[in-house]
């Protein structure tokens, strides 16, 4: 089995996958007084990932607290449903959404009227949801992450000749020497992504959360293999486009969940622009065109090559199907809406809401008894004035 194994990694790890013709692992080796990176290097990564969790805990309960409090966020008041063992088993084991049938169906086992179950559901779904302290706080933890790395990656990048020059991201590849700050860096993003995954049970999940996972799985394995091969200086401005925008948009939650409209919006704006110049402009027509293009006018196409290329496009149909949402808040900002809304998260129910259905159906002529079932409304008049 161990020698099965190693063959294995020989032939994963073989030069011709990895490196151009006549380069191999070999010259990555520390001579001179040059360091290289190293796949040992990356085993850090996780005592930070742990380290990140617990001064998360920390920062979460007193900075963040602190923060919420001077920020005036305030809970939103809950009903509880009341409690019901008949509609608690079915909720628990069942569906969180029962259909209409379910409903008329629960209507006889509980006692309850069908706009009984509707609400009581509604409202042990709402007692589910994250509270407004949860989510500022959750916000803010990022919103100071990616604020402090995207000033420490600009200090680290500002005076190297590939960050005005992309081409000098390929000067003398793949020997390129390791500086300080260029492991700092990595160890450091590397083992935040980590700790994202380790927490993603417990944070507030949107309705992207699948793409979420996808977006910090191949953002691991894109800076993780850029390490592994040297293509550090490419992954250091990848990693500072992505840290550009994330801050702006962390910022903007929390003003809104500090219901400051005005701020949370013209925030919001400065997110999308920057987003958009980012991740669908510099990343694309720049740094991907440069990893994409130019190594092809020095090196023949090999493995390495398309691999990292592959996990870059990856990201960018992300980066994509993201700006899709942000084009639909800005839509919706236009006409002067009060707030810009996440389209990712889960909206939180309130009982007005089933007023506004039974208003509008009966708007339409439409009402339903008391059992649940739809009869014709004639009395259309009456309807309004009520």
């Amino acid at each position: 089995m161990l020698t099965w194994l190693r063959e294995l990694s020989d032939w994963v790890w073989q030069d011709r996958l990895w490196f151009p013709a006549g380069l191999g692992w070999a010259d990555l080796k520390d001579r001179d007084g040059l360091v290289f990176a190293k796949g040992s290097d990356l085993w850090v990564i996780f005592p930070i990932a742990v380290c990140f969790l617990i001064v998360r805990q920390i920062f979460e309960r007193t900075v963040a607290v602190q923060l919420a409090s001077l920020l005036r966020v305030r809970e939103k008041p809950r009903v509880r449903a009341a409690s019901n063992t008949t509609l608690e088993l079915y909720f628990c084991n069942a569906s969180k959404f029962p259909s209409q049938s379910s409903v008329e169906e629960l209507t006889q086992q509980s006692g309850c009227s069908v706009r009984q179950v509707q609400r009581w559901f509604r409202r042990r779904r709402n007692q589910e949801r994250p509270s407004q302290i949860k989510k500022f706080r959750e916000a803010s933890w990022r919103f100071t992450f990616y604020l402090l790395a995207f000033i420490a990656g600009l200090g680290a990048l500002i005076d190297k000749p590939w960050f005005y020059d992309m081409e000098e991201m390929w000067n003398g590849f793949p020997t390129l020497p390791l500086l300080p700050s260029q492991y700092w860096y990595y160890m450091i993003e590397l083992g935040f992504y980590i700790s994202l995954l380790f927490s993603v049970a417990t944070d507030v999940k949107r309705k992207d959360f699948k793409e979420q996972i996808v977006h910090h799985v191949a953002t691991i394995l894109l800076i993780s293999f850029s390490w592994l091969v040297n293509y550090i200086r490419a992954g250091t401005l990848i990693m500072l486009v992505h840290d550009a925008s994330d801050y702006l948009l962390e910022s903007a939650k929390m003003f809104n969940y500090a219901e400051w409209r005005k701020t949370c919006n013209y925030i919001f704006i400065l997110f999308a622009a920057v987003f958009i110049l980012t991740r669908l402009v510099i990343l694309p027509f720049w740094i991907i065109h440069t990893t994409w293009v130019y190594p092809l006018t020095i090196y023949p196409p090999f493995f390495g090559f398309y691999f990292f290329n592959g996990l870059l496009f990856v990201l960018q149909c992300l980066h994509i199907f993201w700006a899709g949402l942000i084009l639909r808040m800005a839509i919706k900002f236009l006409p002067g809406n009060d707030i810009v809304e996440d389209e990712r998260s889960d909206r939180e129910e309130t009982d007005s809401e089933e007023e506004e259905e039974d208003h509008e159906k009966m708007k339409n002529g439409f009402v339903q008894n008391g059992n649940g079932h739809t009869v014709l409304n004639n009395n259309h008049h009456h309807s309004k004035m009520d």
